[in-house]
């Protein structure tokens, strides 16, 4: 096979396909063990649902947004002015085929599930519905899920789905990002039978969503002199900045700058900078005078002023997004924009103090809002596989046998870390409360 993201080689009998997959699937779901002729994305799809203890026997997952929060959500979500542009593009596909176009959000939950009415109601069986979540940690292995898990094109055909339920069908999906940042926004997908397994479906939605790019880099109103620029802090160690339509890719002590100075517009004076950057505190100004000299090649000198050391114009940071939508009781919403700790390797004092803060009050919103969805998604991303108070929180919501069984290994690895471990697991007060270092590090996509 060429392409390893195409389900189908050229000339392969989709019956037979099925049957072996089926027997793949059997044998991985009994002994853990992948054969061919299983493609290694679904391999590597079926082991993450696996590790999420997603069950195969299991149903779509219950809808997480339902009417009005349904409604406010996708009103204000990115991809809501590129709907116009889909339904343009796989309307008539899906009515035409009797398939399904969906658009999912980079957390896997289905935001427009549309097309041919029959399909509609098949698909409701399996829950694939607006509001519903379809991540791989909740229902496994499936197009939009798998895609958004990627961040690259996928097919997945008929038994390459982790659950049997949704075996029936035939997906193709392709993420859409930002086209100033690059973060990745969600998924386009086309759903249906067996005929979706041709390399032309895979082609199709993937050049739906270069147009959907496109469409979003027009629509963006042109910057003014004075108007803010973007960076992007969460779950990257080296932040991504966004000015005049330029990218930059920022050091880590550069990022480290950049996100302090974007939280104090009224700007830092070295003494302050040094004491937020550094733990050593004989580290001398000149240090400080020289990284500086060094970010303002980088910005440009119209951008980075000094006395006090401040940005020119305002900078929008990912991490004040999550900080507002909490600040107004938008939990969920709060979640879907938290694409991981904030420059999660940095050991800078000031950054180390607004990482576990931002951790800790999304934890606690989580745990206050009760919602097992919510939660689940929390526990089941890098950095929440080791947070005991949010999996403690699970399973007095949903006490099902993996869940309680991953907080008796947590208690487990607690009692055998000792005393000295008990920040990290929510046991003691500080910053850290609740949150595994070990996991803090690791980043998403």
């Amino acid at each position: 096979m060429t392409n390893p993201w195409v389900a189908l080689e050229p000339g392969a009998d989709p019956a037979e396909r099925v049957r072996v997959l089926r027997q793949a699937h059997e044998k991985f779901t009994a002994a853990g063990t992948v054969v061919r002729p299983v493609r290694p994305v679904v391999a590597d799809s079926w082991r993450r649902s696996a590790r999420a203890r997603v069950s195969p026997e299991g149903t779509g997952a219950v809808v997480e947004l339902a009417d009005g929060d349904l409604g406010a959500y996708r009103a204000e979500h990115p991809l809501a002015r590129v709907m116009p542009l889909f339904r343009e593009l796989m309307g008539t596909f899906a009515m035409d085929g009797e398939h399904l176009l969906a658009v999912c959000d980079a957390r896997g939950r289905l935001l427009w599930v549309e097309g041919h009415a029959v399909a509609r109601q098949r698909a409701g069986r399996i829950n694939f519905v607006p509001g519903a979540r379809w991540a791989e940690s909740a229902v496994g292995t499936n197009a939009p899920g798998t895609a958004v898990a990627v961040d690259r094109p996928v097919q997945v055909f008929a038994a390459e789905h982790f659950m049997r339920g949704v075996q029936p069908w035939t997906c193709a999906a392709a993420p859409v990002h930002d086209p100033r940042t690059g973060r990745l926004m969600g998924a386009v997908d086309i759903t249906g039978g067996d005929g979706l397994a041709h390399p032309h479906s895979l082609a199709f939605v993937q050049a739906v969503a270069r147009a959907a790019e496109s469409q979003l880099a027009l629509l963006a109103p042109p910057r003014g002199a004075g108007e803010a620029v973007e960076i992007s802090a969460l779950g990257r160690d080296e932040a991504l900045l966004v000015v005049g339509g330029r990218k930059v890719r920022l050091s880590r002590r550069h990022s480290e700058i950049v996100v302090l100075l974007a939280r104090h517009p009224e700007g830092l004076s070295g003494d302050e900078l040094l004491c937020a950057l550094y733990e050593d505190e004989s580290v001398p100004q000149v240090t400080l005078r020289a990284e500086m000299a060094r970010l303002r090649r980088v910005l440009g000198a119209e951008l980075l002023r000094s006395r006090p050391y401040r940005l020119a114009v305002p900078v929008a940071c990912d991490a004040d997004l999550v900080e507002r939508r909490l600040g107004t009781g938008a939990v969920a919403a709060a979640v879907a924009a938290y694409a991981g700790p904030l420059l999660p390797q940095s050991q800078a004092p000031a950054l180390v103090r607004l990482r576990h803060r931002l951790a800790d009050q999304l934890r606690a919103a989580l745990v206050a809002r009760g919602d097992p969805d919510l939660l689940a998604d929390w526990a089941h991303a890098p950095w929440g596989e080791g947070d005991l108070v949010v999996w403690r929180a699970l399973a007095a919501l949903r006490p099902t046998p993996p869940v309680l069984a991953r907080v008796r290994e947590l208690d487990t690895e607690l009692a055998f870390a000792g005393h000295d471990s008990g920040h990290a697991y929510g046991r003691g007060p500080g910053p850290s409360s609740g949150f595994r270092h070990g996991h803090a590090s690791k980043q998403p996509r």
